[in-house]
């Protein structure tokens, strides 16, 4: 019988904390094995093995590099097994520990049939949810970075926090009514379908059938991710952008600033004239946008290459499918305060190719400056 494993993150080091101990409390003889990250730019981390009454043991561990890839493969993947026998085992994921890096780096040989990752658990304060949201504060110099040139930003870290786990927990504190209702309202929007337990209430369960680490993968991928749809809490919107015409690339790039500025988190899929083979993610939040190429549409695919890709890739395909751009879509979500979904869709449909231009083709479309060469064909030879 594999022992359920359960990752708890969050960068409210607090209310995480508060997590880990009600999950120990409510499951006698369970163990929660956390890697303190304060030393990671000496190549070194703290681990702590504890259960509800104390702490089993802690110990000095050197890296042989210094990030959270080798603290999982090195020392907490060797330290979940060691401690199998108990019937529940807490991942405490330091504060700006991505969920994602970590499930994947359980799903090994070795592992298999010895744990199970039953749950991803993601721990928020109520009373600095919404703030740290918009916070675009790099983790370079401060003590939660998770390596030594670490260079995300807070709000990014967060938003995939949150984006990833499989339940949320709010966590009070010194909140008051107003902090709950707005991180509720924050949560529904960028999480529409996950789960938000109260800190002091039900928790998600623990303990059941294993997760597939693709699945969850699948969930938050740029070709496959389970989109917000358009809504409405309060003062807080979600405006999505639904379209096939190709943008243009000087348009675009000349509406960026406006569309990241204006609202907190946005993501989603799109394509350019002058790239049509390529599916383009955007992602953006508290202001920082990254772009970058998700691989190729299936429309721009032989037919026989189609069998090597997910069957989620190939469902999201078939819904997105028009007869004549294929699964070449444009799809982007946008959440703020008191978007205005006209203006949203207003600036972004005057990016889209004209008619006039749209029938010229391919070939007058490669002829079309493309300011974001600069970052897409760079990544693409790092």
């Amino acid at each position: 019988m594999s022992t359920p494993v359960v990752l708890v993150a969050g960068l409210h080091a607090q209310a995480r904390v508060a997590v880990v101990d009600r999950l120990l409390r409510d499951h006698p003889g369970a163990v929660a094995i956390h890697h303190d990250l304060r030393g990671i730019t000496r190549g070194r981390a703290e681990r702590v093995v504890r259960d509800a009454s104390d702490v089993l043991e802690r110990a000095d561990v050197q890296l042989a590099h210094g990030c959270v890839t080798c603290t999982v493969r090195e020392d907490l993947v060797p330290e979940l097994l060691r401690h199998a026998a108990a019937p529940l085992l807490i991942a405490d994921l330091w504060d700006s520990v991505e969920p994602r890096s970590v499930a994947e780096a359980l799903d090994v040989e070795g592992a298999d049939g010895v744990l199970r990752l039953t749950a991803v658990l993601t721990a928020l304060a109520a009373e600095h949810m919404p703030v740290d949201i918009c916070r675009g504060d790099k983790l370079a110099g401060t003590e939660r970075r998770a390596a030594p040139g670490d260079e995300r930003y807070l709000a990014e870290v967060l938003a995939r926090q949150i984006e990833y786990a499989t339940g949320l927990v709010l966590h009070t504190g010194e909140g008051d009514e107003e902090d709950i209702e707005l991180s509720r309202a924050v949560l529904g929007h960028l999480a529409p379908t996950t789960e938000i337990a109260p800190a002091h209430g039900v928790l998600p369960d623990v303990t059941g059938p294993g997760l597939c680490v693709h699945e969850l993968a699948a969930r938050v991928d740029p070709a496959t991710a389970l989109l917000p749809c358009d809504s409405r809490t309060g003062e807080i919107d979600t405006v999505v952008w639904h379209r096939l015409r190709p943008l243009h690339p000087g348009r675009l790039f000349e509406a960026v600033d406006e569309l990241v500025t204006g609202s907190v988190r946005s993501r989603g899929r799109f394509w350019l004239a002058t790239r049509y083979r390529s599916m383009l993610a955007w992602d953006a939040v508290a202001g920082i946008v990254s772009i970058e190429d998700a691989g190729p549409w299936l429309a721009a695919l032989p037919e026989a290459a189609w069998e090597t890709v997910s069957p989620a890739r190939r469902l999201a395909a078939a819904l997105d499918w028009s007869p004549i751009v294929g699964d070449r879509v444009q799809h982007l979500v946008f959440t703020g305060p008191g978007l205005d979904r006209d203006r949203v869709h207003a600036l972004l449909d005057s990016c889209l190719l004209t008619p006039e231009e749209a029938v010229a083709g391919s070939d007058a479309w490669s002829r079309y400056d493309d300011p974001f060469a600069a970052v897409l064909d760079l990544k693409k030879t790092a």
